[in-house]
């Protein structure tokens, strides 16, 4: 069954990092989530895509101990690795699609 979501622009969550769930395909979670902080450092335990569909996001990572940083606004999505090192971090309130391993930090 067709499963829309037409209320992206206008979805919170109770807690930073609040999420809906979307759907579960062939393990892979994918979540919409609304935040106004930002996430913590961390290694998933798998490949991330993570989209920001409402707002703006400094994503930040580490890449041989060198910090990068983008700031992904409304469209933009940056896939992570396994092993990346990375943390998130909304410029405002932002909703973001994330994609990952289900279970995933």
């Amino acid at each position: 069954m067709a499963t829309p979501v037409t209320d992206i622009r206008t979805f919170t969550a109770d807690r930073p990092w609040g999420a809906r769930d979307i759907a579960e395909i062939e393990g892979a979670s994918v979540r919409l989530h609304w935040t106004d902080q930002p996430y913590k450092w961390h290694v998933n335990d798998g490949a991330e895509v993570f989209v920001v569909l409402d707002g703006a996001v400094d994503m930040r990572w580490r890449e041989a101990g060198e910090e990068k940083l983008v700031r992904l606004q409304t469209g933009d999505f940056l896939v992570a690795d396994l092993g990346d090192e990375h943390v998130a971090a909304p410029v405002g309130e932002a909703r973001i699609l994330v994609i990952e391993k289900k279970g995933s930090v």
